[in-house]
């Protein structure tokens, strides 16, 4: 079918750039069975595909967006428009943390931020107190986190006090100022994340070897990798919820040559991921960490131009590893891959599904806002059974 059109009985095809008139993309990638499962993974994930018998692979996802602003809000928040609190903020008002001294919910960037901005981990209408924290994964972890040269914790410590008393004095008057309060708290967190944050940052005790492992002695690998060993730091250290990104601003959105374009960001994502499954597993924390890897929807089996895909919400992949049932597939989509056609799976039943993983009913977990009671997932979802099976 390469190069002709996606036959009539698939009906019409809505895309961001119009291309479901174009004609069918041939795959250049090869494919190779691995692990006792046998799952088959391409030659752009060489490395990731040593784990296969660790991860439940969901290739029946889908969406509602078109665009990657609706689409990425979605995949963090559960809706297309923004204003919803993010996964990261669901999880940290239902678990709450171990550790007093970093924030419960972290984010890594990559190079800048990604499409949507701060939205993509904000705590909506749920307490700002829930709203995730920007980690950089070198030098200080926070900017302006440290206190100037001669302040001791003694003077800091008076100076916050004062702070606090004044903030009390106006919120008598103000009992149901979340803001306010989650201002209070910050202040309080950020003089506690003084001694603990940069040692959690601070790689300078990690081997060779574990550097090497997760990519950071290549240049290409360097910077993902890093923060997938911070992200291992964190969680050995108590933080619930990290959430990183590889390929901000639209790196992916491989419009106009999906080789070059996806050899490349799989380069740069292959050895980190593996890396740090390897070291999660060989510390015991795998059982006990839930790593999800994917994007907010694929690429399409029509082309755009003569190299590119075009958006695909309708069927597209994503990867579990840890607290899962490993080695399974679950899902398919049809013969060109355009839609979800064996158990889909929507992004609800995604998000459902990742609080089941962490010990949260999806349902029950609920937040009263303007006479609702309000769940991550909306009005819908449904826990995908198979992965924990």
């Amino acid at each position: 079918m390469a190069g002709h059109p996606l036959p009539d009985s698939f009906g019409q095809v809505l895309t961001a750039m119009g291309t479901g008139g174009n004609g069918m993309l041939p795959s250049r990638r090869t494919f190779q069975r691995y692990g006792k499962s046998g799952i088959e993974v391409s030659d752009w994930y060489p490395h990731i595909a040593e784990h296969v018998d660790k991860m439940t692979v969901l290739r029946s996802c889908r969406a509602d967006g078109l665009n990657h602003v609706g689409s990425v809000c979605q995949m963090h928040t559960g809706e297309i428009l923004a204003g919803r609190p993010s996964m990261g903020s669901w999880v940290q008002y239902g678990l709450g943390t171990a550790n007093r001294d970093l924030p419960a919910y972290v984010v890594l960037l990559d190079e800048r931020e990604p499409i949507g901005g701060v939205k993509n981990w904000s705590s909506g209408f749920l307490p700002g107190v829930y709203q995730g924290t920007q980690f950089r994964s070198d030098g200080t972890p926070i900017l302006n986190l440290l206190p100037p040269e001669g302040a001791g914790d003694r003077r800091q410590r008076g100076k916050l006090d004062f702070l606090n008393d004044l903030n009390r004095h106006y919120q008598a008057a103000r009992p149901e100022d979340a803001e306010l309060n989650a201002c209070m708290e910050a202040h309080e967190l950020a003089f506690r994340m003084q001694s603990a944050a940069p040692e959690a940052v601070d790689m300078a005790k990690e081997s060779a070897a574990m550097k090497q492992m997760y990519g950071m002695d290549d240049p290409v690998t360097t910077k993902f990798g890093t923060n997938c060993l911070l992200a291992r730091r964190l969680v050995e250290r108590g933080v619930p919820f990290v959430q990183l990104y590889c390929g901000t601003g639209s790196q992916w959105d491989a419009h106009a040559d999906i080789e070059g374009n996806h050899a490349k960001m799989c380069a740069i994502s292959d050895r980190p991921i593996a890396g740090l499954l390897t070291d999660l597993k060989a510390r015991g924390l795998l059982d006990s960490t839930l790593v999800i890897w994917g994007g907010e929807f694929g690429r399409t089996p029509m082309s755009e131009g003569a190299k590119g895909r075009d958006h695909n919400p309708y069927g597209f992949t994503i990867g579990m590893a840890g607290g899962v049932r490993g080695g399974q597939v679950i899902g398919t989509t049809d013969e060109f891959g355009l839609r979800a056609v064996e158990r889909p799976v929507h992004v609800h039943d995604i998000h459902a599904t990742i609080l089941r993983a962490l010990g949260l009913d999806h349902l029950r977990l609920t937040y009263l806002h303007n006479g609702r009671a309000e769940r991550p997932t909306v009005n819908a979802g449904n826990i995908v059974a198979e992965v924990f099976a």
